[in-house]
């Protein structure tokens, strides 16, 4: 039988304040390192658009949303230094979404806090409940997990 302390319902609650509570305290690192007006939703967009870039109607596709919507968070992160357009030069016709140097680097700071995050958690918990936490949500998590589409999966 389910208590209340253990309701249905905590669960999901609480894998998503556990999700929020490293994205908070990623940003605000980000901030400090320079990086203050990078978002969450920004990092799944540098994401998508990857190093050899893409085209705002394939961003909109990798995101889940529209190209318009696309379009506004890249007009954003063009404005911000995070992010180019330019030709394709594969094809004239076509504009590149890409990765700015300013961009790359808020990446790999965040690869890096992101570690820094983990051993944080590692040194509360321990490594081993650490460890078995990830090994357990493999376990549990369908194999296309790492899908960009999250904006779009909450309706942004």
């Amino acid at each position: 039988m389910t208590t209340p302390d253990r309701a249905g319902f905590a669960l999901p609650l609480l894998l998503l304040a556990g999700f929020r509570t490293l994205i908070d305290d990623l940003h605000a690192e980000l901030a400090r390192q320079g990086h203050p007006d990078l978002r969450p939703v920004h990092g799944f967009v540098l994401q998508a658009v990857g190093v050899p870039g893409t085209t705002a109607s394939e961003l909109g596709q990798r995101l889940g949303v529209s190209k318009q919507a696309a379009g506004k968070t890249v007009d954003r992160l063009v404005t911000l230094g995070y992010l180019e357009r330019a030709d394709d030069p594969a094809d004239a016709r076509r504009k590149l979404v890409r990765l700015t140097d300013r961009g790359l680097d808020g990446l790999r700071r965040s690869a890096v806090v992101f570690d820094q995050l983990r051993d944080r958690w590692a040194a509360v918990l321990g490594t081993d409940r650490v460890a078995a936490l990830e090994d357990d949500l493999r376990r549990m998590v369908p194999a296309d997990v790492f899908r960009l589409d999250v904006p779009g999966w909450f309706g942004t």
